[in-house]
């Protein structure tokens, strides 16, 4: 379970990094072509904060099944108790 939020927060950060580059070379390239064409763009918008760790979407049945489940990884010796209550954590919001 660790590892699985682990790469899912890893995938978060790489596409978020990923879209930031590609905004900054996009704002860049238009900045270039305005000089050349001897008109100015009008100020680019800022872009959308970098959006949290997807949340299961669902109710309270989803995060009660969730806790069940690191209980059990806890009870097989998965998860620490350190890790137990971080997850704990954030599931519960």
């Amino acid at each position: 379970m660790p590892g699985l939020l682990r790469g899912v927060a890893r995938t978060a950060v790489v596409a978020g990094t990923a879209t930031a580059v590609s905004n900054r070379v996009s704002r860049r390239q238009q900045g270039r072509w305005a000089a050349q064409q001897g008109y100015q763009t009008q100020p680019a918008e800022p872009p959308p904060p970098p959006a949290a760790a997807p949340q299961p979407a669902g109710g309270m049945e989803d995060k009660l099944d969730q806790l069940k489940q690191l209980g059990e990884l806890k009870q097989q010796g998965v998860l620490t108790e350190a890790e137990f209550e971080e997850q704990k954590r954030r599931i519960l919001g």
